[in-house]
């Protein structure tokens, strides 16, 4: 039995279209201002007056409802626009009147020392940052407690992870936010995901030449089952950015890196980017097969990159 109530392109309900609209004609210039700062194409206007204002608006009446801090989780493939998504999300809630802060669960890696200690005691592919096990899982619990709970007058250290350094910022560098967040937005590859029944069989060539005896995926799986459930359970409402599938994700990302290269920024090469993305195949494919069924918002993304839909879990 299908838990959703179909809606699609242009078929919010009519309450939340209605009010997207009017904070459309409000935030023109805001909308102008985003596109030319992210450098998106102007045609991008119409995926933000489509689906991006009325997802702000709609999360904003689950705030008015819940009558309480909200703690929103982001779901999306790799190169699915979460980013992007929840850089507007930050925008249009705060003209909604409510104080909101986007969080990435990639600010909440392991430092180098301790992936590389993981990596040594249980599987050298937990060195490689990105699947379950490889966070402080109990910081980004204690970070987002703090944010949704503190005094208006508290300030709250946001930890950030450096990418390139592959290592999280030292601790005066973290940025820092005042007061409590009506809305904290958590993103990430896999928010919201839940443990795999059946983990037996390699699914692609890392697995079966690098991790022949399921070790690896055996803690990764078992993080998901014990740990992470502590910080995906407080989530309020789930949103999730559906890609077309893996092979959509190996595409994007390769693109993704031929531009880098082109650029002259470094950028994996195409050998690269399959043995890396396969390191996040078996619980992207998982994600993709179950989520949609629980998630309170689905938006459908086509091969194209572009939104075709939108599916709301019934209430």
């Amino acid at each position: 039995m299908d838990l959703h109530r179909e809606v699609h392109l242009h078929n919010w309900p009519e309450n939340i279209r209605t009010a997207a609209r009017d904070a459309g004609v409000e935030m023109a210039d805001d909308i102008d201002w985003f596109i030319r700062e992210q450098r998106l194409p102007a045609t991008f206007a119409q995926t933000i007056h489509e689906y991006y204002l009325p997802l702000a608006v709609w999360l904003a009446e689950k705030r008015n409802e819940a009558n309480g801090p909200l703690l929103v989780g982001v779901c999306g493939g790799q190169g699915a626009g979460k980013t992007t998504l929840t850089g507007f999300l930050q925008l249009a809630l705060g003209k909604l009147g409510w104080r909101s802060l986007s969080l990435s669960i990639d600010d909440f890696y392991l430092t180098r020392s301790e992936r590389e200690s993981l990596a040594q005691a249980v599987h050298p592919l937990l060195q490689t940052r990105g699947v379950p096990g490889t966070h402080d899982v109990m910081l980004g619990l204690a970070t987002i407690s703090r944010l949704m709970g503190c005094a208006p007058q508290d300030i709250i250290q946001v930890p950030r992870f450096d990418k390139a350094a592959d290592d999280r910022l030292p601790a005066e560098e973290w940025p820092s936010w005042r007061g409590p967040a009506d809305i904290v937005l958590l993103e990430g590859w896999f928010v919201g995901a839940t443990p795999q029944e059946d983990i037996s069989e390699p699914i692609n060539r890392l697995e079966a030449e690098e991790d022949a005896q399921g070790e690896w995926r055996k803690y990764a799986n078992d993080m998901l089952s014990t740990v992470y459930p502590l910080l995906f359970d407080q989530i309020n409402c789930l949103v999730m950015l559906k890609v077309p599938g893996m092979e959509s994700v190996l595409s994007w990302r390769t693109l993704q890196e031929q531009k880098l290269r082109d650029a002259g920024r470094g950028g994996m090469s195409d050998d690269e980017v399959e043995r890396f993305v396969q390191h996040y195949e078996r619980l992207t494919r998982h994600i993709l097969k179950e989520m949609p069924e629980r998630a309170d918002c689905v938006l459908e993304l086509g091969r194209d990159h572009r939104f075709s839909g939108v599916r709301l879990l019934q209430e």
